[in-house]
């Protein structure tokens, strides 16, 4: 069976969905790997390491789509109205595999099915042991995690850590990180080691642990509400409105003590909550950074615009788009692994063919359609409603 590599073309999106390590492994299991030239070149991943790794490079995307069984991809595929019907040039019966947005793309489920795709979402991959390795959203989290750190010193006019010197002391930053899941967990011990005082908020109980554990204060309401904030999957819940004005009452006050705040909240399938408003900005330092890594999905910060650097109040709110795309080396690596790990999954030991399980937890979770329909349970509801 042929596996295809195609050139991400969105906006932003700089990251590839193999590297020349795993089409070895792909190699290895028995399948041809076709990439189409330049695929990998803006994560470092010249055509001639792909060559030598076994792959064939194939200089045009119809030529690579065409003729595959199994198509690897890191954002879905452009459909038809968006300059280049990438949909329509997959194959019948051929499997789909990426990061396929169906929360914010639902007409894409429609053209997989009508193209009779199989596409699975590696975003819904369920937060089970077995899963672990395959988890882009971890994985590609931890490293936007770090990143916003990065570009919130590159912003920030000053120094991080505490430094004492013959012409005074320089105090150290104070950083705030809305949101304790996987990016802001990694935001806190980035943040941490550049010596900068750390304090992190979150809905759900259970983060206080692992935020006082990397050395950071946790900073949260409680209720009776916050035992229920987390979902079965891991996920934060969308709190009250009660809870939201008593949680953004004690944030305005912390807030106004932080010289940078780094914003990660979000909830799948919604837009992201609103933490910061035009009221708690009016009331920071002048100078002050905040970093939006929920501005694709709405903000978290009520000025932030995606794709830019706005400056309100003396304060700078950094709403870089695709934020794991400004590492994309390491967040190619990473992902094509965790794309590498379901395709070991699925396929036989020997051969180079599929073994799909149907019956599999993963794989239930995962699929968006097949045999010409979207049968995942709630994608299809939302579809015949």
């Amino acid at each position: 069976m042929k596996i295809a590599i195609p050139k991400e073309r969105r906006p932003y999106e700089k990251r590839v969905a193999a590297t020349p390590d795993t089409v070895k492994k792909y190699r290895a299991l028995g399948y041809e790997v076709q990439v189409e030239a330049g695929a990998g070149a803006e994560a470092s991943y010249p055509d001639e390491f792909y060559a030598t790794a076994g792959a064939n490079v194939i200089p045009d995307a119809a030529t690579v789509l065409r003729d595959a069984d199994i198509v690897l991809k890191v954002q879905r595929p452009m459909n038809e109205g968006e300059g280049r019907n990438e949909v329509g040039m997959i194959k019948s019966g051929a499997v789909l595999i990426g990061m396929l947005n169906p929360y914010g793309a639902r007409g894409d489920l429609d053209a997989y099915a009508r193209g009779n795709v199989t596409a699975m979402s590696m975003e819904l991959m369920p937060r089970i042991t077995r899963a672990q390795s395959m988890d882009v959203l971890s994985s590609q989290s931890n490293l936007a995690g770090y990143k916003a750190v990065l570009d919130a010193a590159e912003q920030f006019g000053r120094a991080f850590p505490m430094m004492m010197t013959a012409a005074g002391t320089v105090p150290p930053a104070r950083v705030l990180v809305m949101g304790a899941g996987v990016a802001g967990l990694q935001a806190i011990a980035t943040a941490r080691r550049l010596g900068a005082i750390v304090s992190a908020t979150d809905v759900r109980p259970v983060a206080r642990e692992q935020v006082e554990s990397l050395g950071a204060t946790f900073v949260m309401v409680e209720s009776e509400e916050t035992k229920q904030a987390e979902t079965s999957g891991g996920y934060a819940r969308e709190m009250s409105e009660d809870y939201k004005r008593r949680q953004a009452e004690l944030i305005s006050e912390t807030i106004k003590k932080q010289d940078i705040v780094i914003c990660t909240a979000l909830i799948p399938g919604r837009a992201a909550p609103r933490l910061v408003s035009e009221e708690m900005l009016r009331t920071m330092k002048p100078g002050s950074v905040i970093i939006d890594l929920a501005v694709e999905q709405g903000g978290n910060c009520a000025l932030s615009e995606p794709g830019k650097i706005v400056e309100a109040f003396g304060v700078k709110i950094v709403g870089h788009r695709n934020m794991p795309s400004r590492i994309a080396v390491d967040s190619s690596a990473l992902y094509a692994r965790n794309l590498l790990n379901f395709m070991t999954l699925i396929s036989a030991k020997e051969g180079g063919r599929l073994a799909i399980d149907w019956n599999d937890e993963i794989i239930r979770s995962i699929t968006l359609s097949r045999d010409g329909g979207i049968i995942h349970p709630q994608f299809a509801q939302a579809t015949a409603a």
